[in-house]
């Protein structure tokens, strides 16, 4: 139980920085919410790829890029709703 919370919160670091790496502009969220956005990406990326392939796969390439697309999209709806990065900077 411990390891399997301990794989979301690395998974989701990873998923995080590699969202904030990818959407454009500089963010001051810190390094407990790039967790919880990595891991909240995670699962409405594994939700979407579970939803338009044959189900959920995992630790696998699949689930991974679904992860970071997820991650992407959390954060630029959490940009949008929290107003950031509504001016260039």
């Amino acid at each position: 139980m411990v390891w399997t919370i301990l794989g979301w919160i690395v998974f989701g670091l990873i998923a995080g920085f590699i969202a904030r790496a990818v959407v454009p502009g500089k963010d001051d969220i810190g390094l407990l919410m790039t967790i919880v956005l990595g891991v909240v990406g995670s699962v409405v990326g594994g939700l979407i790829f579970g939803l338009l392939t044959v189900g959920i796969r995992g630790f696998q390439p699949t689930g991974w890029i679904g992860s970071i697309i997820g991650a992407i999209v959390v954060l630029i709806i959490y940009n949008k709703v929290t107003g950031r990065k509504s001016r260039q900077d």
